[in-house]
């Protein structure tokens, strides 16, 4: 990718600079500051790379070992700069993603599923075929894109999910739309912003061939890029700082007679925060110049996801299967999940299943429990044996109409990348890859 002309960047000497967070944001600004020729420092408060999304070796009570995530992650088509950032390091998205049409259906076959085909044939197919709607139902779901796409996917900024499917069916409502907004905002329809949904729309369903593709990890998400790109940035000479939290941000005295900053008393000429937006705010709050950036990143809403990892014996032994590697599930107030991912078929760890909680209430314990007996009524795979439940009450910044979230200019060569940073996409992945290249081009 040409990062050419970058705001702290290549048109001006060598510099030194600081990113503060080791998380996808900061990993792939590190890797566009190395590849622009700059001299890169990575700190990291924790001894691992991938911040929020990151692999972690357990063992259960059996003794079994397992591979798994700090939480189930999915990548789409669309996100075209993570992939690349992938091929960068040495990550062949190929062999370490699984591709798959996109795919709402449960365990039955029943909701939407999208035949590989370009748009807007692809959509026009996988409505006519979707089982268990009736074709008043299909047909409503088809003027309702082709409205919003006559319209360019604009809403109004107080504009809710909600507020743009009123006149949809309750099939249609449930079957599709809450799901797609869950998985792409981690928010429901009363509360998630209109303007940011229609986008991921877009770029998705719209946009180009593939575009809409679910992208499942078949590795840990630490190998799938920020693990790989600690490697890949070692090898070029970049120093990289695990366990090593910033306490400290200071300008350089005026009689140093430098610009830039000091990052616990080391000097350097730009720095990038690529921490969560409570730790960001943290940093910079004591920075007369801001005030105003630190109380709205400090102010930004969360939303928490919950995974539920539990063991299927009949899966693990082959006297049961699932149709797809990912299954939607029905959720409901007592029933919390949304999503089902069969580890068997992704990697290969027999008998491992992945129940995902969006916008998840409640403790581990009553999750744990609530969602293991979801499954074992809609998976049809016997009984489960729960192994653990990982909550993160701030996995997301709440994606709601006219939410106010922080530029990503902070100061004179001081920037903030994330997936909370102001920009067109929810709190995902490719909204934090974006984020930093926003920073690296300056704009």
């Amino acid at each position: 990718m040409d990062i050419g002309g970058i705001g702290i960047g290549s048109s001006k000497p060598q510099q030194r600079i600081a990113i503060i967070g080791g998380g996808w944001a900061g990993m792939a600004a590190a890797v566009y500051g190395q590849q622009a020729g700059h001299a890169i420092t990575v700190l990291e408060a924790s001894r691992h790379w991938g911040g929020r999304a990151r692999g972690m070796a357990w063992q259960d009570s059996q003794g079994r070992p397992w591979q798994l995530d700090n939480g189930q992650h999915i990548l789409i088509g669309a996100y075209s700069h993570c992939l690349d950032l992938m091929r960068i390091v040495g990550i062949h998205p190929e062999q370490a993603l699984l591709r798959l049409p996109l795919d709402l259906r449960n365990r039955q076959g029943q909701g939407l599923h999208l035949p590989d085909l370009p748009p807007p044939w692809n959509a026009l197919l996988g409505i006519a075929r979707s089982q268990g709607w009736r074709w008043a139902d299909k047909l409503a779901l088809l003027r309702w894109a082709l409205h919003w796409r006559l319209r360019k996917f604009q809403c109004a900024d107080h504009a809710s999910v909600a507020d743009l499917c009123r006149r949809l069916p309750n099939a249609i409502l449930h079957g599709v739309m809450e799901p797609l907004c869950i998985s792409a905002l981690n928010m429901p329809l009363e509360q998630a912003s209109g303007r940011v949904f229609l986008r991921i729309l877009q770029d998705s369903l719209f946009a180009g061939r593939g575009g809409a593709d679910l992208l499942i990890p078949r590795v840990d998400m630490g190998r799938l890029f920020p693990a790989s790109a600690a490697q890949w940035l070692s090898e070029r000479g970049a120093q990289l700082r695990l366990g090593q939290r910033v306490r400290q941000l200071q300008a350089p005295a005026p009689t140093d007679g430098r610009s830039g900053w000091l990052v616990d008393s080391e000097h350097f000429d730009s720095v990038v925060l690529a921490t969560p937006s409570a730790e960001a705010a943290r940093l910079v709050h004591p920075l007369a110049v801001a005030d105003a950036w630190a109380a709205t990143a400090g102010a930004l809403p969360h939303s928490a996801i919950a995974t539920v990892y539990a063991y299927a014996p009949q899966l693990a032994s082959g006297q049961a299967q699932l149709p797809a590697p990912m299954l939607a599930l029905q959720s409901a107030p007592q029933a919390p999940a949304q999503f089902a991912f069969d580890q068997g078929q992704l990697s290969g760890q027999a008998g491992l299943l992945a129940l995902v909680i969006s916008t998840s209430a409640g403790d581990a314990v009553t999750l744990e429990a609530q969602a293991t007996a979801q499954a074992e009524a809609q998976l049809g795979v016997g009984t489960l044996e729960a192994l653990k439940t990982i909550i993160d009450k701030r996995a997301t910044f709440a994606c709601m109409p006219k939410v106010n979230r922080p530029s990503a200019l902070i100061a004179p060569d001081l920037w903030a990348c994330g997936d909370y940073v102001e920009g067109p996409y929810p709190a995902t992945l490719e909204g934090a890859v974006r984020s930093a290249i926003k920073c690296l081009q300056g704009r």
